[in-house]
């Protein structure tokens, strides 16, 4: 399974989640898209999901605070307790085995990133 983890801020459009995704490594074989569940609902995300014709899987950020990423942002550490909202949602959503296979890329507006694991989906 194939997941697309992202992080975005609240004013993001889908054509910056869609460069951040598309930067990342695209949308061949993705299973879901993942976020933070409060950011689940966000009208760009979901018109991302659309196009790509994929789930969003939204995450606690508890379980989102327990994943150890790659990369570290001091500012994401300290609002959602991981490194990186992307790397974190792409792992957990992707399953207990995951690991990443595009590491968090972010779009030239620094609105969206995105990093994509692949695992087992259990």
């Amino acid at each position: 399974m194939k997941v697309a983890g992202l992080g975005f801020k609240k004013d993001v459009t889908l054509a910056s989640l869609r460069e951040a995704l598309l930067a990342a490594g695209g949308t061949e074989g993705l299973a879901a898209v993942a976020t933070v569940n409060d950011k689940a609902d966000a009208e760009a995300l979901k018109q991302l999901a659309r196009e790509c014709g994929v789930p969003i899987k939204a995450i606690p950020a508890d379980v989102l605070a327990s994943v150890d990423t790659p990369t570290q942002s001091k500012r994401v550490a300290e609002r959602f307790g991981t490194g990186s909202v992307a790397e974190a949602a792409a792992l957990a959503a992707a399953g207990p085995r995951a690991r990443l296979i595009a590491t968090r890329v972010a779009s030239r507006d620094r609105t969206a990133t995105a990093a994509i694991a692949e695992g087992d989906g259990a």
